[in-house]
């Protein structure tokens, strides 16, 4: 039977990709307690900030901070349903914890998927290099290549350039945009636009027929408003102090 909204991947691949995508969100959105809300240490001068400058209530503040947190998830989790649809198209795979994040099946390429051109630091860069250089080291046949889904324009080149102070070139390792990446794998020079288009009919098919089970309430701001009931601070020294108390002075909001 004919794939009904992409050519290049099964009707089936793509709403597995979707429903993986869909618990992801799912599981970062759920169960958000102070203990996951504290993690990661909340930035509550920022917060002071944000409350004065863009004229936010305490309780908006702490949604605002739970939104940004659950952003920040679900950023690596698209660059995950990437690496899914493209390792969905025929010939290819996903990594899989191998080291990489898609590959040819006959070892002719090897790829390292970043969803944003901008979310690695040079250590990463340089480590990203490394790899593909060893893979393709390992593998004479093989094509490597960093790939920016959201670049600042569309590219294939040679990556080269100095990293962390080092001079870094190889042959067949490459750098490359996801337009061009798309058109790469599948031979479409517009495949990664066809994804894009066939997206909100895709996904409001895949939510009519989904039956959610989450029942998981996120309790973060019921939390921490009682506990500044109860310790008499207001909610962004109840914030500072549950993050910080251990720096010196900050033990004062006791």
């Amino acid at each position: 039977m004919a794939n009904k909204y992409l050519y290049y991947i099964s009707d089936e691949h793509l709403f597995d990709c979707i429903e993986n995508l869909y618990n992801s969100y799912t599981s970062a959105k759920s169960g958000i307690n102070t203990k996951k809300f504290y993690k990661n240490k909340v930035d509550t001068i920022k917060m002071t900030f944000d409350s004065h400058f863009n004229d936010l209530n305490e309780k908006t503040l702490i949604k605002t901070e739970i939104n940004r947190q659950i952003d920040k998830s679900i950023n690596n989790f698209i660059g995950t349903f990437h690496e899914e649809i493209l390792g969905g198209i025929k010939g290819y795979q996903v990594g899989k914890l191998s080291g990489y994040d898609v590959k040819a099946k006959d070892d002719t390429l090897f790829a390292e998927i970043k969803n944003k051109h901008n979310t690695m630091s040079s250590s990463s860069a340089e480590a990203a290099f490394q790899k593909l250089a060893r893979f393709a080291d390992d593998n004479k046949q093989a094509n490597c290549y960093l790939v920016q889904i959201l670049a600042k324009k569309s590219f294939c080149k040679k990556w080269s350039g100095i990293i962390n102070g080092k001079e870094y070139s190889h042959s067949r390792v490459n750098i490359i945009s996801g337009d061009q990446f798309y058109k790469l794998l599948t031979g479409r020079d517009e495949a990664l636009f066809e994804l894009y288009k066939i997206l909100p009919k895709a996904i409001s098919e895949f939510l009519k027929n989904h039956k959610s089970s989450n029942t998981t309430v996120n309790s973060a701001l019921e939390e921490i408003t009682n506990s500044s009931k109860e310790s008499e601070r207001n909610i962004l020294d109840e914030i500072t102090f549950k993050n910080f108390n251990y720096y010196t002075g900050f033990e004062k909001l006791e």
